[in-house]
C-alpha cells in the first residue's frame, strides 16, 4: 500500500511524521478516512510526496523552490523504514482532472516503477483538492482536518514564519514544525525571505502586479520595439556589472549582452513578475543569450535593493517607474529612486526611459475627437471611434482608485471639443491603444510627473542629471496614434503641439 500526500510541502510537520510513523508500523489497522470508514490494512509499500507548484517559487503563495522543498522532504524521511519518494507537479492551474493530472505525473516521472490506482493507494490530504481523488475512488486520509483539537497545517506555519519576526524561537511553531524543515528554513535563511514576499504590497499572491493582463500581448508589445529601446540608450550604457530591473523577457539585455564594447560586462535581469521571470529563464535554456554571464532573479525593486550597495555601473528601467506610482504609491516610487542610489558606484548611472508627463499639467485645453474612425465590423473597443473611446476612457480610468477625469462636452463652430486638462488629456492620448489590456491600463497612470519634476525627485536623491537626458514626442505614436485621431487646441482654438510622449533620463550617482 502506497501512501500519496498531495500538496506544495513548503514545510514538513511533526504531525505529518507522526501519523505516517504510525501508519507504517501498525499497517494501517485501526485507521479511518476521512468519512470514517476503515481504512484498508496491509504493510506501507512507500510514501509519495507530490509537490504541487514545484515550478513555482518566490511568491506569497509558492515561496520555497522545489528544490528545498525536496531537501526538507528528504531528511524528514530518514527516520522512516520505508522508500519516500518526492515527484514535482507543475501548476496547471484550477482544473476538475487536477488528481487525475497529479497521478499522471508521478507514474510518468517514476517510468513505471510504480503504478497507483484506488486498490494500492490512500491519498492524505487535509484541503478540498481530497474530494477530487475521491472521486476516482481513492480513500482519503483528513490529516490535519479530522484531529481535535485542531492541528497547525503547514501553511498556517508560513503565515506563522511570516507574521513574527521571531519565528524561529516561537514556543508554538517549534512544537508542530519537524526539525528537517526548521533546519533547511534557517540554513539558508528562507524565513526571512518568506517575510519579505508577505510584506510586499505590490506583489499578488502569485508573483504579478495585476491580475487583468493579457501577457500574450503584453510580451508581443514590449519585444516588438526593444531593438529601438536599445539603440536609444547604447551609447550611455557603462561596461561593468550592468542591471535590467523589470527586465520582462530579457529581450533588452539580450541587445546589451551582444553589444562588443560589454563583451567584458556581467548582466542581471530583476523581474518581479512570476510569468515574465519564468520565460526569461527558459529563454537562457534555449541557449538565446550568446554571453553565459547573465543571471535572472525574481525581486521587487521598492521593498529593498536588488543588487549589492555600491555595486553597480549601470542599472536599466523602461516603462516601470510609472507602474510603481500607477499600482503602489508615490512613497514607494521615491523609495525606488534611493534604492538605485544606493545601489550605483559613484560614478554609476541609471538610464530610466519611460513615459513622461506635459510641463502644464494643469492647462484647461480642447481636445478635437475623430467621430468617424470607428469599425462596426469589429466588436468591443476595437469598434469605437476616438469620441466614444475617450467616454469609455472617462468611465473607466482610475475608477477602482477613485479618480474621475473632469471633463465636459463644448461646441465651437459647430464642432464638439472635450474641455480639460492637459494631463488628462496626456492620458488618454497615451493610453487609448492599449485596447487588448484595458482594464489592466486603465490602473496605470502615465502623466504624474513632469521632467522638470523628475529631476528635482533625482536631485534630491542625491543623483546629478546628465545633461543628454531628453524629452520627446515618439514620432511613430505621433503619426500612427495621434494623427488624424486628436487634436490639441487653446481655449480660444489655437493649435497646440502633441503632449511629449516620452523620456530617457540618466542620473549619474556622483564621485
Amino acid at each position: 500500500m502506497y501512501i500519496l500526500i498531495p500538496g506544495r510541502h513548503h514545510i514538513v510537520s511533526n504531525f505529518q511524521f507522526q501519523y505516517l510513523f504510525r501508519f507504517i508500523h501498525s499497517s494501517l489497522e485501526s485507521e479511518t478516512d476521512r468519512k470514517g470508514i476503515p481504512l484498508p490494512s496491509g504493510k506501507i509499500q512507500g510514501i509519495i510526496f507530490a509537490v504541487t507548484s514545484a515550478n513555482h517559487e518566490g511568491t506569497r503563495r509558492n515561496p520555497l523552490s522545489y528544490a528545498h522543498r525536496a531537501m526538507a522532504i528528504q531528511e524528514f524521511s530518514h527516520d522512516l523504514s520505508v522508500p519516500v519518494y518526492c515527484f514535482p507537479v507543475t501548476d496547471v492551474g484550477v482544473r476538475r482532472d487536477f488528481a487525475s493530472f497529479t497521478i499522471k505525473s508521478i507514474i510518468h516521472q517514476a517510468d513505471g516503477n510504480i503504478s497507483l490506482s484506488p486498490e494500492n493507494c490512500i491519498v492524505a490530504c487535509s484541503t478540498e483538492v481530497g474530494s477530487l481523488y475521491e472521486e476516482l475512488g481513492y480513500q482519503v486520509y483528513g490529516a490535519e482536518r479530522t484531529e481535535q483539537p485542531p492541528v497547525i497545517s503547514p501553511w498556517e506555519m508560513i503565515e506563522m514564519i511570516a507574521a513574527d519576526e521571531n519565528w524561529s524561537s516561537s514556543k508554538k511553531l517549534l512544537d508542530a514544525i519537524h526539525p528537517s524543515s526548521y533546519r533547511i528554513l534557517t540554513r539558508y535563511s528562507l524565513g526571512k525571505k518568506i517575510r519579505f514576499l508577505f510584506a510586499d504590497p505590490i506583489a499578488s499572491d502569485d508573483g504579478d502586479i495585476t491580475d487583468t493582463r493579457d501577457y500574450a500581448s503584453y510580451v508581443r508589445q514590449m519585444d516588438e520595439n526593444t531593438h529601438i529601446k536599445w539603440r536609444d540608450v547604447a551609447p550611455y550604457v557603462q561596461a561593468g556589472r550592468v542591471g535590467d530591473i523589470g527586465c520582462a523577457t530579457g529581450s533588452w539585455l539580450k541587445f546589451a549582452s551582444e553589444s562588443p564594447q560589454l563583451s567584458e560586462s556581467d548582466f542581471f535581469g530583476i523581474e518581479l513578475t512570476r510569468q515574465l521571470h519564468d520565460i526569461c529563464n527558459q529563454r537562457k535554456s534555449n541557449g538565446e543569450f550568446k554571453n553565459p554571464n547573465i543571471w535572472f532573479s525574481q525581486k521587487n525593486a521598492v521593498t529593498g535593493l536588488v543588487f549589492p550597495p555600491a555595486s553597480m555601473n549601470t542599472i536599466h528601467s523602461s516603462s516601470l517607474t510609472h507602474e510603481i506610482e500607477s499600482y503602489s504609491s508615490h512613497k514607494d516610487l521615491l523609495q525606488f529612486i534611493r534604492n538605485r542610489y544606493d545601489e550605483l558606484l559613484p560614478g554609476g548611472i541609471w538610464i530610466n526611459r519611460d513615459v513622461i508627463g506635459p510641463e502644464e499639467k494643469d492647462r484647461r485645453v480642447l481636445m478635437d475627437l475623430n467621430k468617424n474612425d470607428g469599425r462596426p465590423d469589429r466588436e468591443g473597443l476595437h469598434s469605437l471611434s476616438t469620441f466614444d473611446l475617450f467616454r469609455q476612457f472617462a468611465q473607466d480610468f482610475r475608477k477602482e482608485e477613485g479618480y474621475k477625469v473632469p471633463h465636459k462636452i463644448i461646441t465651437r463652430k459647430d464642432r464638439d471639443y472635450v474641455e480639460l486638462k492637459m494631463e488628462d488629456a496626456s492620458e488618454f492620448l497615451l493610453t487609448k491603444d492599449y485596447k487588448d489590456n484595458w482594464l489592466s491600463e486603465m490602473h496605470e497612470r502615465f502623466c504624474f510627473w513632469s521632467f522638470s519634476e523628475w529631476k528635482e525627485a533625482l536631485e534630491e536623491a542625491g543623483f546629478t542629471v546628465d545633461s543628454r537626458s531628453s524629452v520627446f514626442t515618439n514620432p511613430w505614436i505621433m503619426e500612427n496614434r495621434f494623427m488624424g485621431k486628436a487634436s490639441l487646441y487653446t481655449e480660444d482654438l489655437t493649435p497646440l503641439s502633441y503632449p511629449p510622449t516620452n523620456m530617457i533620463i540618466i542620473a549619474r550617482k556622483p564621485i
